[in-house]
């Protein structure tokens, strides 16, 4: 219970840009994150943060498939923090305490600090509160569920990526996301 007074006594550095990757599971957001943190290592000063909210393990409760796993080329990287967090059944796609461990991180000089969700559809909307750009990741296969999508997480992103674009139907799922994105600008807010 004493974090919280340790939490109100750090130094805030809400200048520090929070991108969020979200999408379907295995549409490829750790492959897609992989390689922004290698363009951004390029310069040799940038430190990285970065969180993966995981699916909880039924049996230790704990983050199922690691950090170590996913993202392996940076892992033991100087300037790159990777820290997996478990789910825990929590809605919305981040971890319950995900907003605090933000603050911890914006507190600790990164230069950018990623949040991956934990892929888990529709109502994955929480990041887009956290964030200050969501990026949705999504795959050829995902055409069919664009409609479903588009209620929830299609209205959140600031961009979209198409991954695995060289699959059958990569064509027709950006003429898809182009008139989501059109019709969505046209909604009265």
């Amino acid at each position: 219970e004493g974090y919280q007074k340790t939490l109100s006594s750090l130094k805030i550095n809400n200048n520090i840009p929070i991108i969020g990757i979200t999408g379907p599971p295995g549409a490829g957001k750790s492959t897609l994150l992989n390689g922004i943190i290698k363009y951004i290592l390029k310069d040799e000063e940038a430190k990285i943060g970065v969180l993966v909210v995981d699916p909880s393990s039924p049996f230790t409760h704990g983050a199922i498939l690691g950090d170590r796993i996913r993202m392996s080329e940076h892992f033991n990287h100087p300037n790159v923090f990777i820290r997996s967090l478990a789910s825990r059944g929590s809605l919305g796609g981040l971890s319950f305490k995900t907003i605090e461990i933000t603050d911890v991180m914006r507190a600790a000089g990164f230069d950018y600090i990623f949040i991956e969700t934990v892929g888990i559809g529709q109502s994955e909307v929480e990041i887009a509160g956290l964030a200050d750009i969501t990026i949705l990741v999504l795959v050829p296969e995902s055409g069919d569920e664009v409609q479903t999508l588009k209620a929830g997480v299609m209205e959140i992103a600031g961009i979209y990526v198409v991954n695995k674009s060289d699959r059958e139907d990569a064509d027709i799922m950006v003429k898809n996301l182009h008139a989501v994105v059109k019709e969505n600008e046209s909604r009265p807010i």
